[in-house]
């Protein structure tokens, strides 16, 4: 009778137990990944989107007029992220940036390196600066991943390229409770919202499109069901009293017969 117990003891730790590794393993049968080319495509700029526009030149005193006021003085290089905010090119709702002397420009499904190229262009082919070099970063890229991390927010990032796993080590990493291979990502552009499916325990994972993070993604980390049924009918201490009473009184029954 005693082996009747420990069966249904075991039966029921088994229901009630944590993730297997399957569930829990990044990029699983990495081993067997073929090396690959990267796949990303570029972002597009957005209306909204803020720009730190400089120019140089081997004559800094040319290119100052095609540069905002002060744009290489101490104090902007010191400035915090917010006042570059507030200095920057703001894309307007009709894809324009208002640059000096150049005037209006348009931005429309343009990249950081097309829109780099197009300035370039215009100042050497005009006669404005024969030997410019435009660098364009953007200010206010950042990205949302709300639920199972241990950090959840909305970031900040300047890199030129930000993967799935960096977005989420910036959230501290994904808690035991979170669901791997169904993360939701949203991304809105041009107009069009689209909502992603991504599998984190699958390595084919690294050759998706979506495996690259973009300006104003959001991504959600679903709980496993065992985190959704503690907030709910396992959570309440009643109902966990109901359960203990319930497993005793199967334990007392099997072992008297």
């Amino acid at each position: 009778m005693m082996k009747k117990t420990l069966l249904l003891l075991s039966i029921l730790t088994c229901i009630t137990s944590c993730m297997t590794k399957k569930q829990m393993q990044y990029l699983q049968s990495v081993d067997e990944y073929p090396n690959s080319d990267i796949i990303s495509t570029d972002y597009t700029l957005q209306p909204q989107d803020i720009l730190k526009i400089d120019v140089y030149s081997s004559d800094m005193q040319a290119a100052l007029p095609y540069n905002k006021p002060g744009a290489f003085n101490n104090r902007v290089a010191n400035a915090t992220l917010q006042s570059l905010q507030l200095e920057g090119y703001l894309i307007d709702n009709d894809y324009n940036i208002k640059f000096p002397v150049l005037g209006t420009l348009s931005t429309k499904n343009k990249t950081l390196k097309q829109l780099e190229a197009h300035i370039t262009f215009l100042l050497s082919n005009g006669g404005h600066l024969l030997d410019a070099i435009v660098s364009i970063r953007m200010l206010n890229a950042r990205f949302t991943i709300l639920g199972e991390v241990r950090s959840p927010g909305t970031f900040s990032f300047v890199d030129d390229r930000l993967s799935l796993l960096q977005a989420l080590g910036y959230a501290g990493d994904l808690t035991i409770e979170g669901v791997r291979n169904e993360i939701n990502l949203i991304r809105e552009m041009d107009g069009q919202r689209k909502i992603y499916n991504l599998d984190l325990t699958d390595a084919q994972t690294l050759d998706a499109t979506t495996f690259y993070i973009k300006p104003n993604d959001v991504i959600i980390v679903h709980p496993n069901y065992r985190k959704v049924k503690s907030a709910g009918f396992i959570g309440d201490p009643s109902s966990i009293a109901s359960i203990s009473s319930l497993l005793l009184s199967i334990t007392l029954l099997l072992i008297n017969n």
